[in-house]
């Protein structure tokens, strides 16, 4: 394992991984927080997960959240738009629905802000999270997150658009 806390751990997403991230992605309730219109092949999951140990390279990456007990896999983390230029990434979380409300996404968010932190020595995550999901905005407030703004009529559902909070937490070390 790469991160863990006794419970939990965080680690790199391995070719193995595909299907399990493949019901994730095709999963069509999830698309709105994850900005998702269309369908991901295993194939496209599968050529993605082979270069996605290269933060640099690919500016993204996908980690595994698994519980410790039984090395399973109950949810994903996505950094994405790393600049390493101005210290900055993007974070997404994903916990299985059956785990949720059991403090999982908020052990593996501090793993991966003290890695993000501590060892990529970044200086801002960011995300951002649209104004009915709740847990979420619970989520990152809990953590320190604050908000740093809104975007207007951003996301497009069949009730109509919706706003979305952007989140920020800056590394005060």
């Amino acid at each position: 394992m790469f991160i863990s806390d006794g419970n939990i751990s965080i680690r790199i997403a391995e070719p193995e991984d595909a299907p399990m991230i493949y019901q994730w992605e095709n999963d069509r309730s999830l698309w709105r927080v994850s900005e998702t219109a269309c369908p991901t092949s295993l194939f496209q999951i599968e050529q993605f997960l082979l270069g996605n140990s290269d933060l640099l390279g690919n500016r993204q990456q996908r980690l595994m959240v698994c519980l410790n007990e039984e090395e399973l896999p109950v949810g994903s983390i996505d950094l994405f738009d790393y600049d390493p230029v101005n210290s900055r990434i993007g974070v997404g979380i994903l916990i299985e629905s059956n785990y949720r409300g059991k403090g999982l996404a908020g052990t593996a968010l501090r793993l991966c802000l003290d890695y993000l932190f501590n060892d990529l020595l970044v200086h801002q995550v960011h995300c951002l999270v649209d104004v009915t999901n709740e847990e979420s905005l619970h989520l990152f407030r809990k953590l320190g997150f604050e908000e740093g703004g809104r975007r207007k009529d951003w996301i497009k559902t069949p009730e109509g658009f919706l706003d979305v909070v952007f989140y920020q937490i800056i590394n005060k070390a």
